[in-house]
């Protein structure tokens, strides 16, 4: 079975609850067996709704953290509660976690009453327990009025089998879907990265592309943590848009919590097909920026600049954005920039295009007897001197387009370049970071 079908596929929804640091991203950590949940020992590291696949006993389904759900606190508690509230919604069954070393507290019976009222099916879990001892205390949660509860320590492992068990035997079993010819596996599906710098807008903006709320947007940087990541069928076919945080200076990262964050971020931006800047216009180009552009650069991935805000610039602002954008950006002047407000959605509709020609030029491999021509063209028009020539030029690869150059004798640096601008011209590649390898010849 493709990747791409299980996507697809309705998996039944497992969703983790409760109120914060009682352990949701460890256990949800442990059931996909990596650490993709930011887990640190203290509340609120998690915000968004973070899926995964997960499978027991050959049972597939989709495994949900969730930030911790408060009835009532800040405005951005209260966007995390709805978040939960949403996952809880569209889940088949609904794991209620607490704490085995704490007992029952005010906020256990608040998110006890909400679950009896939603008729949701529940399996009430008492998490940290580390002994025998704090497992027989597991029997004073019988008063949340939920059934038995299980008993788990999510750090060290142990009944995790067992209540996983009553997991699958609660939850319906979708039968692995027939083998069908798809045009491409779920690794093949372009990823979209959404970079900027803290309170930009990137998760409005994701939220804006993805057709409904799914990372949180608060008015406070550093809201969203983990990178969180969507597949959307567009008209040109599927798309993963990846909503990361947003990302400071390293000597500005104080907190652990925020230090994987950035790992994450990184991370996401160097398996990403497209890199979308999103830039701030009403604080304009800054050196930060600046940097994270480099970085993007360096990564090989196509860039797309966001000036986002745009609408609430006046005349004489918006030249100075975009003289600043020529002068700090201009190693990667032939990036499109969109100018929007996510906010809005005005101008939105006219990424997706600009999005797809990036991803085709990206992905795009150019026939070796036109590589050929273009480069003897280019040596005719301009020898390199010295008797240096290319004898055969083949594209090895994509993602980025690679070029191979096979040399009689060493080429110069401003030659390759040269070479460089002649296949990014004759084939419009535009903005696409091009590889060129030199192979001399008996090498």
């Amino acid at each position: 079975m493709s990747e791409i079908e299980q996507v697809e596929t309705n998996f039944p929804s497992v969703v983790i609850v409760g109120r914060p640091n009682v352990g949701k991203s460890t256990w949800f950590n442990r059931v996909i067996g990596e650490r993709a949940a930011i887990v640190e020992d203290r509340p609120g590291v998690t915000r968004d709704r973070h899926r995964r696949l997960a499978n027991w006993l050959g049972v597939d389904f989709w495994i949900v953290d969730t930030g911790g759900w408060m009835p009532s606190g800040t405005e951005l508690d209260d966007k995390v509660s709805r978040q939960v509230e949403e996952a809880v919604r569209e889940s088949q069954l609904v794991i209620f976690m607490v704490d085995a070393s704490v007992g029952i507290t005010d906020e256990d019976e608040l998110i006890a009453g909400w679950l009896r009222r939603s008729g949701v099916d529940v399996l009430l879990v008492a998490n940290k327990a580390d002994n025998e001892r704090r497992e027989q205390e597991r029997w004073e949660f019988m008063s949340l009025g939920l059934g038995e509860p299980f008993s788990v320590s999510a750090l060290h492992g142990r009944r995790s089998g067992d209540f996983l068990d009553e997991v699958v035997a609660r939850i319906p079993h979708v039968a692995p879907p027939v083998e069908r010819e798809i045009p491409i596996g779920v690794h093949d599906v372009p990823r979209v990265a959404l970079v900027g710098r803290p309170n930009v807008g990137k998760s409005t903006l994701f939220n804006r592309l993805v057709g409904q709320e799914r990372s949180i947007v608060h008015d406070m940087p550093g809201t969203t943590r983990d990178a969180i990541d969507t597949l959307v069928e567009t008209e040109d076919g599927p798309l993963i848009f990846v909503d990361t945080a947003g990302m400071r200076k390293r000597s500005k990262v104080d907190d652990s919590a925020e230090y994987y964050s950035l790992v994450r971020a990184l991370k996401a931006i160097d398996e990403a097909d497209v890199a979308m800047l999103v830039i701030d216009s009403t604080v304009g180009v800054t050196s930060q920026d600046q940097r994270l552009a480099e970085r993007v650069d360096v990564a090989g991935c196509p860039i797309l600049i966001v000036l986002n805000k745009w609408e609430l610039l006046e005349s004489e602002q918006r030249r100075q954005v975009e003289a600043d954008l020529a002068r700090m950006l201009y190693f990667i002047d032939d990036a499109p920039v969109l100018k929007l407000s996510a906010l809005t959605g005005k101008g939105v509709h006219k990424l997706r295009p600009v999005l797809q020609e990036a991803i085709d030029q990206y992905h795009r491999k150019i026939p070796t007897r036109d590589v050929n021509r273009v480069i003897a063209e280019a040596q005719q028009r301009q020898p390199a001197g010295g008797g240096a020539r290319v004898l055969f030029a083949v594209q090895g690869a994509a993602d980025p387009p690679t070029f191979t150059l096979f040399t009689n004798r060493e080429l110069p640096q401003p030659y390759i370049r040269y070479l460089e601008r002649s296949i990014r011209e004759a084939f419009e590649f535009g903005s696409i970071p091009l590889k060129l390898r030199v192979r001399r010849k008996g090498d």
